[in-house]
């Protein structure tokens, strides 16, 4: 029975099973967004505690989240209530807030984060507090956890959705450094999960099965996706943080990049060479350090990656730069490396095993 059960089926290889974490993908074929996506993604997810990581509380989880399309028709009426007037689909973004329990310097990260606003040609429409339930969470989670707020920002009806998620970029890159270094005793209470016109992402220092258990949001039927990534964190080389939880805002990943240390001095290395005919002078500086040195090698990697996307490449060209071909000479006649495109709405594309990639 067990040698039946362990056949090569689909894409499924029994050879090609390892031990790490967790990441799921759920698509449309035809891009019909429904709340079903979104809740077969979290059924996934709860399925996927095996490949995540507790401490010695089982309450106490190492991540797990969920990334999908921005839901336009759930906001639209969570704002209505709050007297927020939001404009059509692609001319705002809205950002995923982690901001400190202490209301004395949420305030002040707010103030921060609406001069830089207007500093890009921004303006920010408001606020909405998301609703969270942290009843089940354990005592490491629970004295770390922050203030969970969604920030919607448009750029006009001028600007198109492309350079409003590049100056969405430049402004979340920006507010959070100047909040984390001027912000007295600030630690690292200070994040931004997602800041997208296309994306959101629910995620935190959570088991699997916390994830609708924590954010009510996701068990409302408005809220509605074409696709979904979800992604459950077994802590290795980092210890278990909210802002280190996944997905980040391109890629899901398991595994541990081994040459982490090398990337981050190359890329810092590069950051004073940086141009592109898509940022201002002004906004290159502005983005910069692109990588954190207490970020995890997998977020570091999806910096880079958002950074390659955002200067006018496309998501394949742009992972086949950052994952290079295996060492040594090539065979001859042998093909480049591939990646495996998966359909749904924009690019959506599953890297080499271990890296899903979605935007």
């Amino acid at each position: 029975m067990m040698e039946a059960e362990l056949r090569s089926q689909g894409l499924y290889v029994p050879e090609m099973e390892h031990d790490a974490c967790g990441i799921g993908f759920v698509a449309h074929l035809k891009n019909r967004k429904s709340h079903a996506i979104v809740s077969q993604a979290l059924e996934m997810l709860a399925r996927m505690e095996h490949r995540g990581g507790q401490g010695c509380d089982p309450c106490s989880g190492d991540g797990a989240g969920i990334l999908m399309q921005k839901p336009h028709e759930f906001l639209l009426q969570e704002t209505q209530e709050l007297g927020i007037q939001l404009p059509a689909f692609d001319k705002y973004g809205v950002g995923v807030m982690l901001f400190p329990q202490d209301e004395d310097k949420r305030g002040q990260c707010r103030e921060i984060f609406e001069r830089n606003a207007r500093r890009l040609d921004l303006e920010v429409i408001g606020y909405r507090d998301v609703p969270t339930d942290n009843s089940m969470l354990g005592e490491d989670p629970l004295s770390t956890e922050p203030h969970f707020e969604h920030a919607f920002v448009t750029g006009g009806e001028h600007m198109d959705i492309n350079e409003l998620e590049r100056k969405l970029y430049v402004l979340r890159n920006y507010t959070v450094r100047v909040c984390l270094e001027s912000v007295a005793g600030i630690g690292d209470d200070f994040y931004i999960n997602s800041f997208s016109c296309k994306t959101l992402v629910y995620k935190g220092q959570l088991t699997t099965e916390q994830v609708p258990q924590y954010f009510p949001d996701l068990r409302n039927p408005n809220m509605v996706s074409a696709l979904a990534l979800v992604h459950s964190r077994f802590s290795t080389n980092t210890f278990p943080r909210w802002r280190l939880a996944q997905p980040f805002r391109y890629i899901a990943h398991n595994g541990e990049i081994n040459t982490v240390r090398g990337n981050f001095n190359w890329m810092k290395a590069r950051e004073a060479l940086l141009s592109s005919e898509f940022f201002t002078d002004q906004e290159l500086k502005m983005m910069r350090p692109i990588c954190q040195e207490t970020a995890s090698d997998s977020a570091n990697f999806d910096m880079v990656l958002e950074l390659l996307v955002l200067t006018g490449r496309s998501l394949p060209h742009a992972l086949m730069m950052m994952i290079g071909s295996l060492a040594g000479k090539p065979e001859h006649g042998s093909q480049p490396a591939r990646f495996l495109p998966i359909p749904c709405n924009g690019n959506g594309t599953m890297g080499r095993p271990g890296i899903c990639v979605f935007h």
